[in-house]
């Protein structure tokens, strides 16, 4: 489907976006320490962000523009199923307010930068160092692609074809993200939140009134529904377990990731989390408007090429030009925002626990935040060069084997807060019987992350995150019980 350029539509998206570059190079000079050549200061904004600063950083690089994007997509084409974001950036609160301050105070006296620095403090192990950090940047370079594919789908809507208006966009914010490092999108995040809630709350609010109400909506999502044979309004058959399970797993596995990490090293304490796990759930809230769209979508009638573009089809089609240009700048700067933290945990990680560790063990302080620096700039074009010249689906299969990847490290990063019991050698393998046994399940269902289980009665659907999850535990336990007692340490 060809679009033709709304001249004010861009007019106003051009503003938009310029107006985030520039403070995303004055970023820089915004709070500023006395050196960026350490990667506390580059890498984690000097460890102090308070409330507010947390709140717009995390909340911006955890909903980010592909979820604005994909929900509604998943919406559109599933029903009642693609909803199943909600309870689970609800559930995943209470694990914050619990566990991110404890492992903020570890890494805060200790002075750690990554998740795979926590566990290498905890347990002393190269090996099992190695694998958290490992598994950190290969499952977030995938996350960093698909925030290209919710900025694509914002130029197709625009008129823009190609790869050259992506290339410019991603290019100036490696630029800003190198100058300022932390600082830029968290000080970006702020522009971006309010435009995305002024967006959602429009559209929410005038959208349903152009399409005859929301009894309309729903009843046009539901004949759409029938006609097709698939989706539906309700959970039906063997799918409770399946986004039950789907909505826990993911939960447990999105503080895991390098970004939203990053988010909580950066705060200045653990009270700040706490507050933030208090007041995130209102970015749930957003979500969950947004979600919406996707059931609006077949009450307009679109004609699309993908669910991806079901919204900005619909701002497109029912919006004026200045109005669709201001979403389309939104959901934009939605994908700036959490690809540059994204490239920025990435690049701590190979940093502290790759660089560090074996290639100049003794490089100081600025010669880590050069390293940091460049490994950004290369992730980003890593990330680039994968939606140019792979196919999207590549990125996305991914993408869902990244969340099931991520979770595994959790038992190594986060029992070991709370017990000395977990030996590395233990967990190592664990993580290994995860990581490959969960692999082989969403391969072996076709690139898809549930997993049929038939236990003699009805069979029922589970996230193959969680079987490898409950694998990588159950082979941790029986190898620590069957490793030879601790000597202990002579006084």
């Amino acid at each position: 489907m060809t679009t033709d350029i709304n001249g004010t539509a861009l007019a106003v998206f051009i503003f938009f976006f310029v107006l985030v570059t520039v403070m995303g190079f004055v970023a820089s000079r915004w709070r500023k320490p006395e050196t960026l050549a350490h990667i506390d200061e580059w890498g984690l904004g000097g460890r102090n962000f308070g409330t507010w600063i947390t709140w717009f950083l995390v909340g911006g690089d955890f909903y980010t523009a592909y979820t604005v994007i994909a929900v509604p997509a998943l919406v559109y084409t599933v029903g009642a199923y693609g909803f199943f974001a909600l309870p689970y950036t609800i559930v995943v609160y209470p694990f914050v307010f619990m566990v991110m301050p404890v492992l903020w105070k570890r890494a805060k006296d200790f002075g750690y930068v990554t998740a795979a620095d926590v566990v290498h403090g905890q347990y002393g192990s190269r090996g099992l160092e190695l694998a958290v950090a490992a598994t950190g940047v290969i499952a977030t370079m995938p996350y960093i692609a698909l925030q290209l594919v919710g900025m694509t789908a914002v130029l197709k809507a625009l008129g823009l074809h190609g790869e050259l208006p992506l290339a410019i966009a991603f290019i100036v914010l490696a630029l800003y993200t190198y100058s300022a490092g932390l600082r830029a999108p968290a000080l970006i995040a702020f522009v971006k939140d309010i435009m995305i809630y002024i967006v959602v709350i429009a559209a929410v609010a005038l959208i349903p009134s152009k399409l005859g109400g929301y009894a309309n909506v729903f009843a046009s999502a539901d004949a759409a529904f029938q006609a097709k044979g698939s989706g539906s309004l309700l959970l039906g058959g063997n799918q409770y377990v399946a986004y039950a399970t789907l909505a826990f797993g993911s939960a447990l596995a999105a503080f895991m990731y390098p970004h939203t990490l990053t988010g909580i090293f950066a705060s200045n304490s653990g009270k700040t989390i706490r507050k933030n796990a208090i007041m995130l759930p209102a970015y749930t809230l957003l979500l969950g408007l947004l979600a919406l769209l996707g059931y609006m979508g077949h009450a307009a009638n679109l004609k699309l090429d993908s669910a991806n573009d079901v919204v900005p089809t619909l701002f497109r089609t029912l919006f004026s030009g200045w109005f669709s240009g201001f979403a389309f700048a939104a959901i934009a700067i939605g994908a700036l925002v959490p690809a540059a933290v994204m490239s920025i945990g990435a690049a701590n990680l190979f940093t502290r626990n790759f660089w560090k560790a074996y290639v100049d063990p003794k490089v100081g302080d600025a010669g880590e935040a050069k390293v940091a620096k460049v490994t950004s700039l290369v992730v980003k074009v890593g990330a680039l060069l994968v939606i140019i010249f792979l196919p999207t689906q590549f990125a996305l299969d991914l993408q869902l084997l990244g969340g099931i990847w991520i979770l595994q490290t959790l038992p190594a990063l986060v029992f070991g807060l709370y017990t000395n019991w977990f030996r590395a050698p233990a967990l190592l393998a664990g993580w290994f019987v995860g990581f490959c046994g969960g692999t082989f399940l969403v391969w072996d269902a076709g690139w898809k992350p549930l997993h049929l289980i038939s236990l003699g009665g009805e069979p029922f659907t589970v996230y193959t995150g969680l079987l490898a999850l409950a694998a990588n535990i159950g082979v941790a336990v029986v190898i620590n019980a069957l490793l030879p007692a601790k000597v202990p340490a002579r006084a």
